[in-house]
């Protein structure tokens, strides 16, 4: 569902942030949240960039589900619509909240060999995913819901629809959708944005191999410079800018990478700022935090990060409009 655009409307943009299944409850709420706060419907802004989870909801919004929809799927409610008929299991689609046994030795030992010289100036995320061994995870489900709520194949009926995954074997980010981007399925590139290193094998398309855009940026808010878009939301569950203080290891570790995820975030959101782009960004707060504790993929939290998310949210957007 495109909007045609008119003379005088500003134009929008959305990106939608990586997380695991309790990134993407945590954004249904936000998403939620701002349709309340703004009015806008979030289906016609003029790009949609989505990242791993968040490159399925970029999906299921280009094929024109309402975010609505996807809160009340969430719970579990029947809708109509393009998801009237899946049976997307939102505990078990995904394997669990523990990953299978990878396979042996590292992920990518062409990305290794062909950096060799320079394997102290590349990302660290970038190298940890080469590094890491490939997964055994399948994405065949998330594939499933994508072409189930496009039917007539192809890419997204929304043009501004762009997927993020990273080529497995150069390391380069890749924007499916846009003009410059190697041609794809919708399906097959979501399931590469959702293609975590060590969880999930690499998906191939045209004979390369992709893994999660998130080893790139979790956000790529900085692929939106340059469009002349007057807003653009973020909803990004891998960025907070307030966190809590937990006790376990996990969830300590998650929020040393939280705070690294935040900071190229608010990198990548300067740029549009400075082209004169008005940019929100929505992460969870403290409250989020502890209920999302320190695996994203336990589900078992699914519906309190939700609730909770729909709640604060709300409250974030109303305090920044009573400060504006």
């Amino acid at each position: 569902m495109q909007r045609p655009h008119h003379r005088g409307e500003p134009r929008r943009g959305l990106v939608l942030g990586g997380g695991g299944p309790l990134g993407a409850a945590w954004s249904v709420g936000a998403l939620t949240a701002i349709e309340g706060a703004t009015g806008i419907d979030l289906r016609t802004v003029d790009h949609l960039v989505g990242t791993s989870a968040g490159a399925v909801s970029a999906a299921l919004l280009g094929a024109g589900v309402s975010v609505d929809q996807l809160r009340r799927h969430q719970f579990g409610e029947s809708v109509d619509g393009p998801l009237e008929s899946s049976d997307w299991d939102y505990d078990i689609a995904t394997g669990g909240r523990r990953p299978q046994r990878p396979r042996l030795g590292i992920g990518s030992p062409r990305l290794v060999t062909r950096n060799i010289r320079r394997l102290r100036k590349m990302p660290p995320a970038v190298l940890l995913s080469a590094l890491l061994p490939e997964g055994r995870g399948a994405l065949n489900a998330v594939g499933e819901l994508v072409a189930a709520v496009n039917p007539e194949g192809g890419w997204s009926p929304h043009t501004g629809v762009w997927v993020v995954a990273m080529d497995y074997e150069s390391g380069r980010r890749v924007a499916f959708g846009r003009p410059d981007a190697p041609p794809a399925e919708l399906p097959d590139a979501v399931m590469a944005s959702c293609a975590i290193p060590g969880w999930f094998a690499p998906v191939t398309i045209n004979g390369r191999r992709y893994i999660d855009g998130g080893a790139c940026s979790v956000t790529s808010v900085d692929l939106l410079a340059g469009l002349g878009l007057d807003e653009v939301y973020v909803v990004a569950p891998g960025v907070s800018f307030e966190t809590d203080q937990p006790r376990g290891l996990m969830p300590r570790m998650e929020r040393a990478w939280r705070s690294r995820v935040t900071r190229r975030c608010a990198h990548e959101v300067a740029k549009l700022r400075a082209g004169g782009t008005r940019v929100v960004v929505l992460g969870p707060g403290a409250e989020d935090l502890a209920e999302i504790g320190g695996n994203v993929m336990d589900t078992g939290r699914r519906l309190r990060v939700l609730e909770t998310s729909i709640r604060t949210s709300a409250a974030a957007l109303s305090t920044r409009a009573k400060a504006a």
